[in-house]
């Protein structure tokens, strides 16, 4: 194989492996670059005599010419001699003797004395040189070093010492280091290593510097340290002693093989600026001219690099390689090597906007549904055949309410009332059919199995099914008629159900109502919606019998944010706080309660294999925790101690939190895996087959199912705290928030509820104040990428006056002056309320005052 390497002008082609002999590769290296390398070495300083083409001859007067060859051959003997007349002075220097080609011990160290000139490790990336001034305790020494700093140093750390020299000049360091970067030539190394690799020699610095260089002098000594201590391709260190060293050429395939590497470091490398040239241009550029996202996969070396980049920012890199390429990145970019660094980097290049949901990123959540299985939701679009349509019941004469939040995609249920002549209340619950579309096992059923439930995050909804399949063939819409599952209940008076039916049926939805809007009519009591009205006096009459069952009420708020914009690097924020205990809310809760219990108890009747919802805590003592503000104060304090229901795929268990002698989630079939389940076995028995799965089948997918919830439920959690903070941080620095307490945590150190946000943080409140007592709060501090809120109580002055003049506590001072706003603090203080006949129950506004 012939390599070709360039030595500066010049190309010299070299054999593997070599078989010449060094003095026909000099003749060869000499004849190619008489001209250059004759002017380097001249004015190299390395003591090179002066050669011409015209030279006197040794012992005479007069000048002969003579040809190339025989210029080379008197080279050589010039080169021979000028050796031996230096050889005796250097071995005196280094205390070596001679013996032929060989010295004794190549490995003999100088002793270290003042005036030396020595190279040292300063530390683990530096190596400088300088000279020795004094010892300094016993064994260390002080030297004066490259920089004009002296310090102390090890015998350990100097890693050469130059020969040659007994009283160097410390102000002439610069000056040798630069003379001894101008004349390093690499070329000449590979010279010496095919010369030595021929003869299997090693080699000292100071051989190798009368082997290239014809001189063993202090500066050609250092150069050829130099050479071998950078080489990292012809020779390797066969052994150390002190600052003496012995180097060994490499064999040639282990040469090649490193030449191989380094030319794949060299074009690596090459990549790496290139590809960090592209991030700082689009870095620089403005936010709306900055590079899509896509065109950063297109290359592959470019896709490659910035997955590492992406896996880096989530902690979710899948090699060692991916986190050296992210981490060789960032310190190119001057950024440290840190998550929060490559998530930085990748907003300000525009791949990531500025608000990416990270948690989506490492959880891997699917958000597209892959072309197969659209192309089978379409196909199940197409086939408009229904097995149970001679079955269904035509309900479409009822007036039907479907009430859910306002930017809802997917209803799954409506309602509708009527009053029977025995005075008695019927209503009927319907439930969207996806079952009609998806049977159990197929393509759309398994992916919808695999996600598990439909995905609602402030920034984007992502439904279990494909959307087309979900809004145009499953949903329930307004004015059209659609297929359902009907749950029809007739209730006695005190709210139990005192009759019952499952049937496919076929209705027509009146009206899509928000809950805000549904709130808005009950209220109005008008009598052209006497149907909503029954329906909220049926939820109020199964509330009552629920907790008369043992039901808890832990009616909270609920906070909904929609973000719609949230590319955008200030996104527009809609934030909704919802009272779960709104009259349209509790209208909705209680019907879907009631749908659960009729399927549950259904199921028994019929030994339906069905996922049977429980809760075994039903001795909750309620008046325990009377003490406490009805709402959110007391509903905390209660699920602290509640436990997690269980599920039972055989038989109804009691939920002793609802109050139900069994519960089945039945109502959100296109959004929840489970309900399709309980809809799969339930349609089956309604069309006289067996359910399709076993109590065992059931168990097995739930547990899956029921994993991936978890997940996609701490994701929701996360997003909405995200956005919940991130809306703090923008209001005003000076705006005030009341504040619930709900719990101390660690002696001043309280839960708190934020009100007007639904937002839960801690804080320190001042002394004197109690759980359930409302105070004022700032926001100091929201960051919302690191979770971290800070809030700070403000002084109520009122508050405080109040407690020193009548010895009130701090819930009471909050009390009374929400509930006497329109006194004056000098009236109450002057005696001219009456203190003793006043009352104030939680849910008055308490924040009139500052």
């Amino acid at each position: 194989m012939i390599s070709v390497r360039a030595v500066n002008t010049c190309s010299i082609f070299r054999s593997s492996p070599p078989v010449s002999s060094f003095r026909c590769r000099l003749n060869n290296h000499l004849r190619t670059t008489s001209s250059s390398h004759h002017d380097r070495y001249s004015k190299s300083g390395f003591g090179f005599p002066m050669f011409r083409f015209d030279l006197p001859i040794l012992g005479h007067g007069d000048v002969r010419s003579y040809s190339l060859q025989s210029f080379v051959d008197t080279v050589l003997e010039e080169l021979s001699s000028y050796r031996k007349r230096k050889r005796q002075g250097i071995c005196s220097a280094i205390k070596l003797t001679t013996g032929g080609e060989a010295l004794d011990d190549k490995l003999v160290n100088q002793a270290v004395e003042k005036g030396l000139l020595v190279e040292f490790k300063k530390d683990s990336e530096r190596v400088l040189l300088a000279v020795v001034q004094r010892r300094d305790g016993k064994k260390n020494w002080m030297v004066y070093d490259q920089n004009g700093v002296t310090s102390s140093i090890k015998p350990q750390q100097i890693t050469y010492i130059v020969p040659g020299v007994d009283n160097f000049d410390q102000t002439q360091i610069s000056s040798f280091i630069q003379k001894a970067q101008q004349n390093l030539d690499s070329s000449l190394l590979e010279f010496a290593w095919i010369e030595l690799l021929e003869k299997n020699k090693s080699v000292t610095p100071e051989e190798l510097a009368e082997m290239i260089f014809g001189s063993v002098e202090p500066l050609e000594s250092y150069c050829a340290h130099l050479l071998l201590s950078k080489d990292d391709l012809y020779f390797t260190v066969l052994e150390t002693k002190g600052s003496r060293s012995l180097y060994g050429p490499r064999s040639t395939m282990q040469v090649e093989e490193l030449m191989r590497r380094k030319l794949a470091k060299e074009a690596a490398e090459k990549e790496l600026q290139e590809f960090v040239q592209l991030l700082k241009s689009a870095k620089a550029m403005p936010s709306n001219a900055k590079p899509p996202k896509t065109s950063w996969v297109v290359e592959e070396k470019i896709r490659c690099k910035i997955e590492s980049l992406e896996a880096y920012a989530i902690d979710a890199c899948k090699s060692n390689d991916q986190k050296k390429i992210a981490g060789m990145i960032l310190t190119a970019m001057g950024m440290g090597k840190t998550a929060s660094s490559a998530l930085n980097l990748l907003i300000d290049i525009g791949y990531f906007p500025v608000h990416v949901n990270l948690d989506m990123l490492k959880l891997n959540i699917h958000t597209d549904h892959p072309d197969e299985i659209i192309s089978a939701a379409e196909d199940l679009l197409s086939e408009p055949g229904d097995p149970d349509k001679i079955n269904r019941k035509g309900l479409t004469h009822l007036k039907v309410y479907a009430i859910d939040v306002d930017e809802a995609d997917e209803l799954d249920d409506a309602l509708s009332a009527t009053r029977l002549q025995d005075g008695r209340i019927k209503v009927w619950i319907h439930v969207a059919d996806p079952a009609r579309y998806v049977q159990p096992g197929s393509k759309v059923d398994r992916e919808a199995m695999r996600r598990g439930t439909s995905v609602f995050l402030p920034t984007a909804t992502y439904p279990m099914f494909p959307e087309k399949l979900a809004m145009e063939g499953m949903s329930l819409k307004q004015g059209e008629v659609c297929n359902a599952v009907t749950v029809s209940v007739i209730l006695h008076s005190d709210g139990c159900i005192a009759e019952y039916s499952v049937d496919n049926s076929i209705i027509k939805p009146t009206y899509m109502l928000t809950y805000e809007s549904a709130s808005e009519l009950l209220h109005m009591n008008l009598d052209e919606e006497a149907e909503l009205k029954l329906l909220s006096e049926a939820a109020s009459l199964r509330l009552q019998w629920r907790c008369e069952q043992g039901a808890v009420d832990t009616a909270t708020f609920e906070t909904r944010i929609k973000v719609p914009n949230p590319e955008d690097p200030e996104p527009s924020i809609n934030l909704y706080v919802e009272n779960q205990a709104d009259p349209a809310m509790r209208l909705v809760s209680e019907m879907m309660l009631l749908c659960g219990e009729v399927i549950a108890t259904y199921g028994s009747c019929n030994n339906i294999p069905l996922p049977y919802r429980g809760q075994p805590q039903s001795n909750i003592d309620v008046s325990a925790f009377a003490h406490l503000p009805e709402g959110p104060v007391r509903s905390a304090a209660i699920v602290r101690i509640m436990r997690s229901a269980e599920i039972d795929f055989r038989k109804p268990v009691r939920h002793g939190v609802l109050g139900l002698p069994g519960y089945v989630q039945f109502t959100s079939p296109i959004r929840r895996y489970l309900d399709l389940l309980a809809h799969y076995q339930v349609k089956a028995v309604l069309r006289g087959d067996s359910p399709p799965l076993s109590a065992g089948q059931l168990e097995g997918m739930a547990s899956l199912i029921n994993m991936q919830t978890r997940v996609i439920r701490r994701l929701c959690s996360s997003s909405l705290q995200y956005w919940m903070i991130e809306f703090l941080k923008r209001q005003p620095k000076e705006k005030k928030y009341r504040a619930l307490i709900l719990r101390f945590i660690k002696d001043r150190v309280a839960a708190l509820l934020l009100v007007e946000v639904g937002l839960q943080a801690t804080a320190w409140v001042s002394l004197g104040t109690q759980i359930g007592d409302e105070v004022q709060v700032r926001v100091e501090e929201a960051h919302p990428r690191d979770d971290i809120i800070s809030l700070k109580e403000l002084p109520y002055i009122c508050s405080v006056m109040l407690m020193e003049v009548y010895n009130l506590t701090s819930r009471n001072c909050l009390e009374l002056v929400a509930y006497v706003a329109v006194y004056t603090v000098q009236e109450i203080l002057s005696n001219r309320f009456d203190m003793h006949n006043w009352r104030i129950t939680w849910g008055q506004p308490a924040h009139i005052f500052v």
